[in-house]
């Protein structure tokens, strides 16, 4: 217990915590439900003594007291993934957003692309080691804090204690902020009839023994609905979520046949309902990874019969795949789609599927698309592409012609647009 003195001389203030950091500092900030609020509010205090502060992270859920109007000048994001929280300011040219596979997040870190001065974390209390548990979320966590020349630590009570490889020493943290703060929530919510049909096709590719990464949203919970009929099913995952708990707790995920890490769940980030983060804490089921390993397509297709289920706003007649932008406004980020898209491609038995609804806008608009709009990006190339998935069925691409795509993407179309997309299809020459 010799870190017990050590770790108390740590213990500041807020407003004391935050004093390190300088104008022209790069800070990273730990993000999704680990988003370390206390600290975003008494950065946000210290507006007018700091000009041109970097905060680099990805998902920061909640109200980000940083990314207004008024902040600029004094704190610019670089946004690894957009969300809610400073999309507006990347829309209006107040932050930037960098387009990256998030598998190669914590190596621009470690390599010096970009240096950290100030690694700003969220944490479990310590064990009895003295050890930091990174709880809900690792991702680039571990390298921002091994490459930073400050690390500070809002030390919660309330985090879960997460396994893997996903701790620090207290000895490597320089201020620490104790708080009593329940972690935000996500709902798992429920899904619509189109996502109820888009779930069951998915579920028809899974066979039993598979691995499986999902998301969050209404597809994934449809697919998780339907895949209570199979066995043994193991998890390797970018986000562990409700519905994988529940799928653990009904028996219908093992880990028995997975051919990396037996019977363990492996994930880079934790989010959902306090439930959940209760089951997580201490449970040696789940290891939380930084996302260099969770995400490696080399690691990824280790495991036999992965599939992996992303999603996509709009595919093109090609396979062209965009998923981070709405035309020039980007909408979020590269985030692991490719990464598990190349993953379970080179997996044996593996099927990386693409899932979308054929439409948005109550029907008004096709999101299987003549050309991306302009100003869309390609996040997943057409040679990546292998089954996309809507609730009119399962396309699949992989070998197959611009004339067989096109083809196969304009019968899982909704009916209102396929006359129109055969018509394009056919003046490009695409199909004869």
């Amino acid at each position: 217990m010799g870190w017990i003195d050590p770790y108390r001389g740590k213990v500041v203030s807020p407003e004391e915590a935050v004093s390190v950091v300088k104008s022209g500092d790069r800070i990273y900030m730990s993000g999704n439900a680990a988003t370390p609020y206390v600290l975003l509010d008494a950065l946000a205090e210290r507006k007018d003594e700091l000009r041109d502060v970097e905060l680099t992270h990805l998902l920061l859920l909640g109200k980000d007291p940083l990314s207004g109007p008024g902040m600029a000048g004094h704190f610019r994001h670089r946004s690894l993934f957009v969300g809610p929280a400073d999309r507006k300011a990347v829309h209006e040219g107040r932050a930037d957003y960098v387009p990256v596979f998030l598998n190669e997040i914590p190596g621009l870190f470690a390599s010096g692309i970009l240096p950290i001065d100030v690694a700003v974390v969220h944490t479990s209390r310590p064990d009895e080691h003295g050890f930091l548990s990174y709880g809900v979320e690792t991702i680039a966590t571990k390298a921002a804090v091994e490459s930073a020349k400050v690390v500070i630590a809002q030390v919660n009570e309330k985090m879960p204690r997460v396994l893997g490889d996903a701790f620090v020493h207290i000895s490597h943290v320089d201020r620490i902020v104790e708080v009593s703060e329940a972690l935000p929530v996500l709902k798992s919510g429920d899904y619509s009839d189109v996502e109820k049909k888009i779930g069951y096709s998915i579920a028809e590719l899974v066979e039993d023994g598979s691995t499986v990464q999902l998301g969050i949203g209404g597809i994934p919970n449809a697919v998780l609905f339907f895949l209570k009929s199979k066995r043994d099913l193991g998890i390797h995952t970018e986000m562990c979520s409700d519905g994988m708990m529940e799928a653990i707790e009904s028996g219908v995920v093992t880990g028995a046949k997975k051919t990396l890490h037996r019977e363990k769940v492996i994930a880079t980030l934790v989010m959902g309902t306090k439930k959940l983060y209760d089951f997580v804490d201490n449970n040696p089921i789940f290891e939380l990874h930084p996302v260099s390993y969770t995400n490696d397509p080399f690691i990824i297709a280790q495991n036999d019969k992965m599939v992996a289920v992303n999603s996509a706003l709009e595919i093109d007649l090609t396979g062209q795949v965009c998923s981070d932008s709405i035309g020039y406004r980007i909408y979020s980020g590269f985030g692991g789609q490719v990464d598990f898209i190349r993953g379970a491609a080179r997996s044996k038995g593996g099927k990386p599927v693409i899932a979308l609804r054929s439409t948005a806008k109550e029907n008004s608009i096709s999101r299987i698309v003549p050309h991306l709009r302009e100003g869309a990006g390609v996040v997943t190339s057409r040679g990546d592409v292998h089954y996309v998935v809507t609730e009119y069925g399962t396309a699949y691409l992989h070998g197959k012609s611009i004339r067989e795509r096109a083809e196969a993407l304009i019968g899982i179309a909704h009916p209102d647009f396929q006359e129109s997309l055969l018509k394009f299809a056919k003046e490009r020459h695409y199909i004869s």
